[in-house]
């Protein structure tokens, strides 16, 4: 079996999708995790199709070096990265049809049934933000995030926003009580003082994690953070390298946020779930895999797997894949069928039309610009 060609979609708003053709008929789904400027990563994957075409689908890990190390893994950054991730997990999809197997089998097998999801907390009131809290637990799901600040937290003070946030987190934990899991994502917004300051207000409230305080790339910064608040740090969405996320375990990081359509796809994610398995760090993967298929089988297959973040079907998803995930209840159930359990309508796509990124910025109330 050969490749015989590679063909790259941009969809709709930041999707990015890849479809990988063999001479025997089998096509794989893949899709890359660059959910800013996907336009390059779509250049990217047509640059890198001439290296693959013609080569054995099935030497998966050996065209994974082939493709990193001929542009030097450390300096090859997230564009290409996401690149090769689409075109890898596509290659897992090939793999898993040729032998009529799911691709968590492929990886050594399926260490749980399905797959457990948190919801987002979502409302411009706490009384609203308590609301959905309820209507989450109602519907079953054990775990619930949220984002700490209304929408004109960029131009209040430090202290307004650790106030309100306060209050969003007393608000929820008394209308869902303590047998819930309950995560922040805090976007980045914050200084290292800002977050220690945060992290500590929220002790009592015994938050599962505390995700994104800074940016990741901050690893003094990060260190000093974990190493003054007692709140589970989850990091790493954008990072894309296992030495990046190495780091993150070296500073203290109890959570790292795993991409698969940006980290490398099946081949490099799964390395670096053993990896932070070796230190009891957990995965609560980032969940930007635009077929939002690929994340669920690596899942399936990882001990170390916590929690990610929900996939609903739209009316798009469900034009264009002939099976969108399912969830039922809190939970992603595991998909039986071949490679990554779906497959894409072509014909669909083109009534998805690329809506290019859009560079706005967000700013404080003196002007300067605010981390998004």
């Amino acid at each position: 079996m050969k490749i015989s060609k590679i063909k790259p979609f941009l969809v709709d708003e930041r999707r990015l999708f890849v479809r990988v053709y063999t001479d025997e008929g089998i096509v794989g789904n893949g899709g890359s995790g660059l959910w800013s400027q996907t336009k390059l990563g779509y250049e990217a994957i047509k640059e890198l199709s001439r290296y693959y075409i013609g080569k054995d689908p099935t030497l998966i890990e050996h065209h994974w070096q082939v493709v990193t190390r001929h542009t030097t893994l450390h300096f090859m950054g997230a564009v290409l990265s996401s690149a090769i991730s689409a075109i890898d997990i596509a290659l897992w999809d090939i793999f898993g049809k040729s032998v009529n197997l799911p691709v968590y089998q492929l990886l050594g097998g399926k260490c749980r049934d399905k797959i457990r999801v948190f919801n987002n907390v979502r409302g411009d009131t706490f009384e609203e933000l308590a609301e959905s809290a309820s209507d989450s637990v109602k519907q079953g799901f054990t775990a619930l995030r949220l984002t700490p600040f209304f929408k004109d937290a960029a131009k209040q003070t430090p202290t307004q926003r650790v106030e309100n946030a306060v209050k969003m987190i007393q608000a929820i934990r008394e209308a869902v009580g303590y047998d819930v899991d309950l995560g922040i994502e805090v976007h980045r917004k914050l200084s290292p003082g800002e977050a220690i300051v945060l992290g500590n207000a929220l002790e009592p409230y015994k938050l599962f994690f505390m995700e994104d305080p800074i940016a990741p790339a901050r690893v003094d910064a990060l260190r000093y953070v974990a190493s003054h608040v007692d709140i589970p740090i989850a990091e790493g969405e954008r990072l894309y390298n296992i030495w990046q996320f190495k780091e993150l375990i070296d500073v203290g990081v109890s959570l790292i946020r795993t991409d698969i359509s940006l980290a490398g796809g099946f081949t490099h994610c799964k390395k670096i779930a053993a990896m932070a398995e070796a230190s009891m760090v957990g995965i609560l993967p980032h969940f930007s895999d635009p077929l939002k298929a690929a994340q669920i089988q690596l899942d399936a297959a990882i001990p170390n797997y916590v929690l990610h973040e929900p996939f609903f079907t739209t009316e798009m998803y469900s034009k264009i894949l002939d099976e969108p995930v399912k969830m039922e209840r809190g939970y992603i159930l595991l998909p039986e069928r071949p490679g990554i359990g779906l497959e894409i309508n072509e014909d669909a796509l083109e009534n998805y039309p690329y809506k290019p990124w859009e560079t706005k910025g967000a700013f404080h109330e003196d002007g300067s610009v605010a981390d998004l």
